[in-house]
């Protein structure tokens, strides 16, 4: 990695709050799943382990969703209903981060990756 930014990151209402260590992020990747095309958040193209990402505050804030196959953990903000991340079950603890909910991060100039989630088998 050339230069490390540490951004933070939080959901609507601040209950759930993170930083993480990266490059600085240029790229986003959307998945066109039901889910994801829903919510409409660009997500880091890459999952955050635990020497990148670091849960701050809201653990006790955060509510599960599970659908489908189940693969995938979605987190969301109990108090304010942010999606902020998610993990698999692959790989927990791995996460892809809401790129909306990092105030350093400009969507505006984010290269968007499209991912055909809708199609997968």
């Amino acid at each position: 990695m050339s230069q490390t930014i540490e951004y933070q990151g939080q959901c609507h209402c601040g209950a759930v709050r993170w930083h993480l260590l990266s490059a600085p992020i240029t790229e986003a990747l959307k998945c066109t799943c039901s889910i994801c095309r829903r919510r409409n958040s660009p997500m880091s193209k890459e999952y955050y382990g635990p020497n990148r990402f670091t849960l701050l505050s809201g653990e006790d804030a955060l509510v599960l969703y599970k659908w489908g196959d189940g693969d995938v953990n979605h987190r969301f903000c109990g108090t304010c209903g942010v999606y902020p991340f998610h993990d698999t079950v692959q790989k927990p603890g791995h996460y892809r981060i809401n790129l909306g909910c990092m105030p350093a991060v400009d969507l505006t100039a984010l290269q968007i990756t499209l991912f055909d989630g809708a199609n997968l088998l």
